[in-house]
């Protein structure tokens, strides 16, 4: 997700630090983005010559402090996990100058408590992007209460100029989009396990049927089945709710490491880079 954004901020004439504290994981964000500039030169929808521009704009980065000093806008993209995205917005904090837009991508989590880490809050806000960045419209912007004014028309801006449409939304629980789609999702995977249908066809029953750009169960292998899997239990805890139980099908996938798209299997197997029908486990 962290690349994507990148991606998106490159495209979008900024000079653009992505930082991964890993190595690796640094280069595959950094390959992602070249594969994917590389594949639109391919099918005619990028030139040689924007991608030289792009690239002139995004500068890998190991260290924290280098990739955030000067900058006017941070977002954040770690996994969903509250401890890790405080102990970051903490750093973020003393690291970053005045005035710097601080974003979190996240699907679920409280804003305001990730905010209050920051000791910064008024400049804090959930910026939650989609998979795949590039190619999502939507960037679900999500204020708290000393989210300043200033705040929210900054990231506005920020997601217009990037090609997104922006929603405001307050600072529930899984706010506006997590909130119905893990729930469709996780129903997915129950009708899939009670055997109503092959997975192919109830992706396209919501498809054909409900207009769906793609099936329920596509979807949770491309946002990944892992980060599902931890917004329905985060909802869970918000409401106190067993309804959002991730179903023990999605919690096996998890647990065999089928995460989705970016594990190579999931609910579908991706292995020639399209989704084809595959075993569901004991």
């Amino acid at each position: 997700m962290g690349a994507g954004i990148a991606q998106i901020c490159a495209q979008s004439g900024w000079k653009t630090n992505l930082y991964d504290a890993f190595p690796d994981g640094l280069e595959r964000g950094m390959n992602n983005i070249f594969s994917f500039w590389d594949k639109g030169i391919a099918r005619g929808k990028t030139t040689e010559q924007q991608k030289h521009e792009w690239s002139a704009n995004l500068f890998p980065t190991s260290e924290i402090s280098d990739a955030v000093k000067d900058a006017d806008m941070v977002i954040e993209a770690v996994p969903e996990i509250m401890d890790l995205k405080c102990e970051i917005f903490q750093s973020l904090g003393s690291l970053t100058k005045n005035g710097c837009i601080l974003g979190t991508n996240t699907s679920s989590l409280s804003i305001s408590k990730i905010a209050e880490a920051s000791g910064k809050p008024d400049m804090v806000i959930g910026m939650h992007f989609f998979n795949p960045v590039p190619i999502m419209k939507l960037l679900e912007l999500i204020k708290h209460d000393k989210c300043s004014e200033e705040t929210i028309n900054s990231a506005t801006i920020a997601g217009k100029i990037m090609g997104k449409t922006t929603i405001l939304v307050n600072d529930v629980p899984g706010f506006a989009t997590s909130r119905l789609g893990v729930v469709l999702g996780n129903e997915a995977i129950r009708m899939l396990a009670d055997g109503v249908a092959n997975a192919k066809d109830i992706d396209t029953a919501m498809v054909l049927g409900y207009k769906h750009p793609m099936g329920p169960l596509a979807l949770s292998d491309l946002v990944g089945l892992d980060v599902r899997r931890d917004i329905l239990l985060n909802l869970k805890d918000a409401f106190n709710d067993e309804s959002y139980t991730p179903h023990p099908l999605l919690e096996k996938l998890v647990s065999l490491g089928r995460l989705g798209k970016k594990s190579g299997k999931g609910i579908y197997d991706w292995s020639t880079g399209e989704a084809e029908e595959t075993e569901m486990p004991e």
